[in-house]
């Protein structure tokens, strides 16, 4: 059976302010490795296990010549949301032009901003779930907690569904608890945190649009009619204009428990959702995370990345300093969640510097 790779690569990437701005938002970034995120994305698969011509990156148009630009070489295929609908319209799009080729091919949809550290283990589960996905199942992967976090949303395993528990039951999509919550979860042993990443064939995501989201179905039909016309990109356009704006988790997830199934991955998996989660890539031996021409002195627990001046920092914990060549960023470590706020007033109150 034919295998797509969908990655998702429309997000703001806002909690990465002063680097990510709206035309360079995370996922463009190369913060872990010389290569973007989005390109670590399309290699961890690429062309081994998905070939380049079957990877779909779908984008928002603003978006779309700098991805074109990054990733010409490599083959693959960028498709542009004309507006920002979250990832429920985003997998119908997908969706769409995937059953235009085969209707029965199993997409992985992966978000294009996560960073996974054993690749070889993630390429053994991906298999896993393609190959279960092919029966007609929605597949995601669960990560095995580490650590009592409230910033993820959890899914509660029920139980095994074969003799080898590669695969199991999905009893509930969890919301982001409080900490007393997160910390029973991660005792109870039934809890992974949701990563975001999922399988399913094309006629299933249709299948499952159609009955939890009429709207953006019936969209869906107008714009299939029209794919390879002169009409294609306004029907885009009057199908995202007329469908709400939802997530695959809310949208489609939490309503297909029955057939969904988590298979329970340890694959060093992190979503990179702020600055303090860097710690977490530190070299071996290393109290802090440095990038560019900084020089850090008798300091532990810090952020501090330069992408223009020589940056000095002398005596501090638990710190992030990021510098462009425009703005700096001083905050401590454990507020590094609330960036996105400044980002966002910056899109309103300067928009020179979002």
């Amino acid at each position: 059976m034919t295998t797509f790779a969908v990655i998702m690569a429309g997000g703001a990437g806002t909690r990465f302010w002063p680097l990510s701005r709206r035309l360079r938002p995370k996922q463009l970034l190369s913060l872990l490795t010389e290569r973007s995120l989005l390109v670590e994305t399309i290699m961890r698969i690429a062309p081994s296990t998905v070939a380049h011509n079957r990877t779909l990156i779908v984008t928002g148009t603003h978006l779309e010549q700098s991805i074109d630009a990054l990733v010409s070489d490599l083959g693959v295929r960028v498709i542009a949301e004309p507006m920002a609908r979250n990832t429920a319209p985003c997998l119908g799009l997908a969706a769409a032009h995937v059953a235009h080729t085969d209707p029965t091919a199993v997409m992985a949809v992966l978000p294009a901003d996560q960073f996974i550290r054993d690749v070889d283990t993630y390429r053994r589960v991906f298999h896993q779930a393609v190959t279960l996905a092919e029966t007609g199942r929605i597949v995601t992967l669960g990560i095995r907690p580490t650590r009592p976090e409230t910033g993820y949303g959890y899914i509660r395993r029920g139980g095994a569904l074969d003799p080898t528990k590669i695969a199991y039951a999905v009893d509930a999509f969890v919301e982001k608890p409080d900490a007393s919550t997160a910390n029973r979860y991660l005792q109870d042993g039934r809890y992974d945190w949701n990563s975001g990443m999922f399988f399913l064939r094309a006629d299933v995501a249709l299948e499952a649009i159609r009955t939890h989201l009429p709207k953006l179905h019936d969209g869906l039909i107008d714009y299939r009619s029209a794919l390879g016309t002169t009409d294609e990109k306004e029907a885009l356009v009057r199908c995202f204009e007329h469908t709400e704006a939802t997530s695959i988790d809310y949208g489609i997830m939490e309503k297909e428990t029955d057939r969904v199934a988590v298979i329970p991955a340890d694959i060093g998996w992190s979503d990179v959702g702020s600055w303090y989660t860097l710690l977490e890539f530190r070299e071996s031996g290393q109290s802090n995370f440095t990038r560019g021409d900084v020089r850090v002195t008798e300091s532990k627990d810090s952020v501090v990345i330069s992408d223009g001046p020589f940056v000095a920092v002398h005596g501090v914990e638990g710190l992030s300093v990021v510098a462009t060549a425009d703005s700096v960023l001083v905050t401590p470590v454990d507020k590094a969640q609330d960036v996105g706020a400044i980002a966002k007033h910056l899109q309103i109150e300067r928009k020179d510097l979002a």
